[in-house]
């Protein structure tokens, strides 16, 4: 049996043991893990981004979370809870954080200033300003990090089936202790994982397509209004301002000659009468 014929073969998609049920186990063990790991990074990130405080235990924790070989880490994990699903979950968890944690304080960190400062300037409680302004302008950076932990979350989810789990992993460990003949089965296993990574990462991806045109429309509406409230300020500076230009005309022009009010019928008064001395 060669890789086509176990995948166009009816028994391997039926069953508890078959292809559905083994893809539908790999997705469950990692949308927890991503799920897990997006409720702990995303805020965190936020706040981090947000207050622009915390970049060292970012990077910190990052590194940390990175530097944990999987599988010693799920080996540890099994040995203190035992086998199943937990314990897959947990250890594809801290996996998932680093990318996400990353990406939601550089988003944050990116964000347009000029939305920012618009959102300031309108009165904007600093819940409101990460709420409708940083937040929405973060969102496919945010995306971009669940994306590439996802990728990394189903790639390593094959080491589920070492812990007694289901999965897709559950057809690299059954086909290897077959030997030889197992061999297409390991296979059809890689392949359906890789697979799986494609059609995700073209799901996520355009998500983050979508999210990226409603970022450039929000900063589009933002400096749209910040140009607003700038003319209504000018306009109002303007309108509360004496007329200086009217003032300034009036004190360069020449005083006039000096006039004397003379009763009806009398002369002024320019000089010396005759025969006066």
């Amino acid at each position: 049996m060669n890789l086509f014929e176990f995948l166009l073969d009816p028994a391997s998609w039926t069953g508890p043991s078959g292809i559905p049920a083994r893809l539908l186990q790999h997705l469950l063990y990692s949308g927890a893990a991503v799920l897990l790991a997006a409720l702990v990074a995303i805020p965190l990130g936020v706040v981090i981004g947000h207050t622009r405080r915390g970049d060292a235990v970012a990077s910190g924790l990052s590194n940390a979370a990175r530097a944990i070989p999987t599988l010693g880490l799920l080996v540890l994990v099994v040995t203190l809870l035992g086998t199943g699903a937990a314990p897959v979950v947990g250890a594809l968890a801290v996996l998932a954080v680093p990318p996400v944690l990353i990406n939601t304080v550089a988003g944050f960190r990116q964000a347009d200033q000029e939305a920012v400062h618009a959102g300031r300037a309108l009165g904007m409680t600093p819940w409101q300003l990460v709420r409708q302004v940083e937040l929405p302008l973060a969102t496919p950076l945010i995306v971009s990090g669940v994306r590439s932990a996802s990728l990394q979350v189903i790639a390593t989810a094959t080491v589920a089936a070492l812990a007694a789990a289901g999965g897709l992993g559950r057809f690299v460990v059954d086909g290897q202790r077959l030997g030889p003949e197992g061999y297409p089965q390991m296979l059809a296993g890689a392949v359906l994982v890789a697979l799986l990574a494609i059609v995700v990462d073209l799901l996520l991806g355009g998500l983050s397509w979508q999210l990226e045109r409603r970022r450039r429309h929000i900063r589009r509406e933002e400096r749209g209004d910040l140009d607003a409230l700038r003319a209504g300020e000018l306009a109002e500076q303007a309108a509360a301002r004496p007329d200086t230009a009217d003032r300034a005309g009036d004190a360069d022009r020449p005083a006039d000659a000096a006039t004397v009010e003379v009763p009806a019928g009398e002369t002024p008064d320019t000089g010396p009468r005759p025969g006066h001395r």
